[in-house]
């Protein structure tokens, strides 16, 4: 029995390989492109018929994938029971076949899943939004549909004036960004947190857990069903490109927005960080202060969090405006934010067995949720 190959597959939600070659435990690998897209970086397959066996598998072309930076020092997750993920042994060498990743891994069983991040299904999304909006004072409202016809969820809570908006996932195999958004619903619903019980006092929650639910489903790295990006069309979305975009913009022009954080993930950078808003028109070092208050109480709050690491910093006038955080900081006057967590470990608090996950994910939610009270109230 074990003399027979393994055999692979990716037809599930999420789900992107091509197999181009099995030789018993051995395998050669390629990432299907986003749809009517170029890019490419998430993976997300099931390897059989593996248990005890030690496998090789080796992803190639990726010298021409979305971000080949992302590669190096990078491992890849594995799960044998789907709900603890660790890291493999994993090495990128760039001179082979196109670049290529090679996974190394001995199941103890006859199953595993490797991804390039720990996976939030569609069906996970569906109890997040189910189990949120049964908790007391939270409405759910759909803003609109994509393309294949997924809602875009929004959940709404509290009874303050100042409107804060919440999103993740425009970029949809950036899955860290809703696991970020499980802890930041776990706590915002807990009617013991005292810091929950605070910010519905003193604001009105609109939370968008997936921006991209087809890019999700379908494999995805950053784009949507039409190969849009979606952080690039928030200057003019339109319903026939970028329906997402068009529906979370118009509920944001009917509500009105203050804060609002945009969360992600980063292929290169191994650290959590916070991209604004500097380059827009009515940028002003008044307005500036807000984001760079945020920034250090939440540098303060957590050793997951830093300043050092980050984006470039755009000129006087010079930011991309069809980006959602600095669209909407000109459009509303608001303090807005990109957060970003790394695909590969957090170089200041590095995790042997995990890397950064989805867990650390879901606790920074939890973070920035304390810092906002904070940034408040100060």
């Amino acid at each position: 029995m074990t003399s027979l190959p393994i055999m692979i597959d990716a037809a599930f939600d999420s789900g992107n390989i091509e197999v181009l070659a099995i030789d018993g435990t051995c395998a050669r690998l390629a990432i299907r492109k986003d749809n009517l897209s170029d890019f490419y970086q998430w993976f997300h397959f099931r390897v059989a018929g593996a248990r005890g066996r030690e496998l090789e598998l080796k992803i190639t072309g990726l010298n021409a994938s979305a971000y080949p930076d992302g590669w190096t020092d990078y491992r890849a997750v594995v799960s044998e029971d789907r709900e603890y993920w660790g890291r493999a042994e994993t090495a990128f060498d760039t001179h082979e076949d196109g670049g290529t990743l090679t996974i190394r891994y001995r199941p103890q069983g006859d199953l595993a899943w490797f991804a390039y991040f720990t996976p939030f299904s569609w069906e996970r999304h569906q109890d997040l939004v189910a189990q949120t909006a049964l908790a007391d004072g939270v409405e759910h409202r759909v803003l609109g549909h994509s393309l294949d016809g997924r809602s875009i969820d929004c959940l709404e809570m509290g009874e303050g004036p100042r409107q804060v908006w919440l999103m993740a996932r425009q970029h949809p195999g950036e899955s860290m960004a809703e696991w970020w958004m499980e802890g930041a619903l776990d706590r915002l619903t807990d009617p013991a947190d005292p810091v929950a019980r605070k910010l519905r006092r003193l604001c009105r929650f609109h939370v968008v857990p997936n921006a991209n639910p087809d890019g999700s489903v379908r494999g995805h790295l950053r784009t949507n069903a039409a190969g849009a990006n979606l952080n690039r069309e928030w200057e003019s979305p339109t319903a026939e490109r970028s329906p997402e975009v068009l529906a979370i913009r118009s509920a944001m022009d009917a509500n009105g927005a203050e804060f609002v954080m945009d969360v992600h993930g980063d292929e290169a950078i191994p650290a959590v960080f916070l991209a604004g808003y500097e380059g827009i028109p009515s940028w002003s070092e008044a307005r500036q202060a807000g984001f760079d208050r945020y920034a250090a109480i939440l540098q303060r709050r957590t050793p997951d969090f830093q300043t050092r690491l980050g984006y470039a910093v755009a000129s006087p006038g010079k930011a991309n405006m069809t980006m959602a955080t600095n669209q909407l900081a000109e459009r509303f006057g608001a303090v807005t934010m990109t957060l970003e967590m790394p695909f590969k470990d957090n170089i200041d608090l590095p995790c042997a067995a995990q890397g950064w996950s989805g867990e650390r994910s879901a606790q920074m939610g939890r973070d920035c949720l304390g810092a906002l009270l904070e940034w408040l109230e100060s």
